[in-house]
């Protein structure tokens, strides 16, 4: 009798230390994060195909598919998953970009979530991380996360990469930080990172100024910079659901003006040159987009080199021609830049000049 009632009570106390520990765990639980995971396809959600060695097709995976199958999101955050689309991001559109920024600044303006996380494609990955910057207000984080292999491979990176992109978007020294990408350990701010390699891993870099931070396994989050304190300058989202026309005209040897004249023919509201060098092109091109700024369409020297600044007034005569330089600016941001601004009324070389240094 003795042994058993020794058992009930140790039975007992068993019991009441595994409720306390697991109330515990639900209250801790509780003061989670709430992290929305958007997806919208590309090669983290991949699948191989048998067309050739490495072949996959994008967005085969959905959200929460891949939400479910990194090991550990749940003790990181509170998440919930939806699908915007299903697509390689090489067929990234205005459409997409729209339905993103307005969920995400839905779930901001009515505390729905803490952060965002975008499941992404890699090809066009910057330009997205770029353009959600410019349009979202408030200081809550955004974090555009991809990988470099399909979910089926070997060695498949994007688990990894999602767990390191919650981990960054669930953490409070993320805020004020403007949307970011989280790739291969590093977190890249959105004006600067670009992809520099076709098929490496470590692809995504930041040219003109380095990672704004590093995810570590072993030391957590480091930012190696503080959060900005000058307020981003955002941008309203066209009525019509639809980003002007902008064209990237890309400058090479024996330059001559037929691509302006194209760009031009079929609507373009603006024009950026991916110029060589310092964002000059031949006398062809250049006299070719003066006429093009004449006749009041926006026209932005870029270059097609991978980093380094266009300056005003060096190589070409921007004051003389009415053209407007990229500062630091890649050919493709430099164009969501130029949309958004002719969308928004701004359209004197002045006042775009304006916004495209705002930065510095």
């Amino acid at each position: 009798m003795a042994v058993i009632v020794l058992a009930l009570r140790a039975f007992v106390i068993n019991a009441a230390a595994l409720a306390a520990e697991t109330g515990k765990d639900a209250g801790a639980a509780t003061h989670l994060p709430r992290i929305l995971v958007l997806a919208t396809g590309g090669t983290i959600a991949g699948q191989a195909e048998a067309r050739a060695t490495g072949a996959y097709k994008s967005g085969q995976i959905t959200g929460d598919q891949l939400v479910q199958s990194v090991p550990g999101l749940d003790k990181l955050a509170k998440l919930n998953a939806e699908q915007i689309s299903s697509i390689g991001s090489q067929d990234m559109n205005d459409k997409v970009w729209f339905a993103l920024a307005r969920r995400i600044q839905q779930a901001f303006d009515s505390n729905e979530a803490d952060g965002v996380v975008v499941t992404h494609g890699t090809d066009t990955l910057e330009e997205t991380t770029f353009f959600l910057d410019n349009v979202l207000k408030g200081d809550k984080p955004v974090v555009i996360v991809g990988s470099m292999r399909p979910s089926t491979a070997v060695s498949a990176d994007g688990p990894g990469n999602l767990y390191e992109a919650v981990q960054v978007a669930a953490d409070p020294r993320s805020r004020g930080r403007g949307v970011m990408a989280v790739l291969d350990d590093k977190i890249e701010g959105a004006r600067l990172v670009t992809k520099t390699n076709t098929t490496s891993m470590e692809t995504f870099d930041s040219p003109n100024g380095g990672p704004i931070g590093y995810v570590d396994t072993a030391g957590g989050i480091r930012f190696m910079t503080q959060a900005a304190q000058l307020k981003r300058a955002t941008y309203e989202l066209p009525a019509n659901e639809t980003l002007p026309r902008v064209e990237i005209v890309y400058s090479h040897a024996n330059m001559d003006a037929i691509p302006i004249e194209d760009a031009i023919t079929h609507g373009a509201k603006g024009i950026v040159l991916a110029g060589v060098g310092d964002g000059n092109t031949s006398k062809q091109a250049l006299d070719a987009l003066e006429l093009a700024a004449k006749n009041g369409i926006v026209v932005v020297r870029s270059t097609r080199v991978r980093s380094g600044f266009v300056t005003r007034n060096v190589e070409v005569d921007d004051d003389k021609y009415g053209f407007v330089v990229s500062e630091d600016l890649s050919p493709q941001k430099a164009r969501i830049l130029a949309q958004l601004l002719i969308a928004n009324g701004v359209t004197t070389p002045a006042k775009l000049q304006q916004a495209f240094t705002a930065t510095w």
